[in-house]
């Protein structure tokens, strides 16, 4: 029993896996957050062009052309 735990206590084989485990949840914690960060920047980015199309209208001329525009 002593032989096991001295042969236990020399295997780096667990130890290696515990880095890969401990790198492997830093690299999904970063993903995580710069998911957050681009999903914030996304929607904020969406409401601005929402808001830049809710005051445009499209119109339709007599040639088949489309123009729009708010006037200016």
């Amino acid at each position: 029993m002593i032989k096991f735990f001295k042969n236990f206590r020399k295997d780096e084989d667990g130890a290696v896996t515990v880095d890969w485990v401990v790198l492997t949840a830093a690299v999904v914690a970063l993903g995580a957050v710069a998911y957050q960060g681009i999903a914030d920047g996304a929607s904020g980015l969406a409401g601005n062009v929402n808001s830049a199309m809710t005051g445009t209208t499209v119109t339709v001329g007599t040639g088949g052309a489309i123009s729009g525009g708010t006037g200016g």
